[in-house]
């Protein structure tokens, strides 16, 4: 299993993302990992982030912005399904024809508030894998608390938005 976080695997040309790409040095450049790792049972495998935001994010003094915590959900779901897509078909992350999703809807629940300064982990669930279309649940904790869940319907990126690049 390769160590590296799913988005470094991106190519250069789809790594724009605000939210996870390498090159928006204005970003969040969120990392996802596999944290449970089974090929033999691809839909109990997990996923893991972990983000620490910023205080420009504040909602109210001492609290992270909601929005903010819902692009932390949006990437690491996107992410999360590109990486299984790839394990689903036994290839390497990032090899040819690309296998990049986006978001075709985003739920959010927020359960508590969420305090800044701390280490955000977000936890990724499998629910469906189809060849176009994934489904990951994914869980915010701060302080080993559940602050958010979200559910990520992730599609793989239509050619539309690939433009005349070679990644196909």
């Amino acid at each position: 299993m390769n160590k590296q976080a799913f988005q470094d695997c991106y190519p250069d040309e789809l790594s724009h993302c605000y939210g996870c790409g390498n090159n928006n040095e204005h970003g969040h450049q969120l990392k996802s990992y596999w944290q449970h790792f089974d090929e033999h049972t691809p839909l109990k495998n997990t996923t893991i982030a972990r983000y620490t935001p910023s205080d420009v994010y504040t909602a109210i003094p001492g609290f992270v912005y909601g929005g903010m915590l819902a692009s932390l959900i949006d990437c690491h779901g996107t992410g999360s399904a590109s990486a299984m897509a790839y394990l689903s078909q036994g290839r390497e992350m990032g090899s040819l024809p690309v296998l990049r999703f986006v978001t075709g809807a985003l739920n959010i629940r927020y359960l508590a508030p969420t305090p800044q300064g701390v280490e955000l982990v977000l936890i990724g669930r499998f629910s469906e894998v189809k060849n176009r279309k994934i489904v990951v649940d994914i869980t915010l904790l701060a302080n080993d608390v559940v602050c958010v869940k979200g559910q990520v319907i992730a599609v793989l990126m239509p050619e539309s938005m690939l433009g005349n690049s070679t990644l196909s």
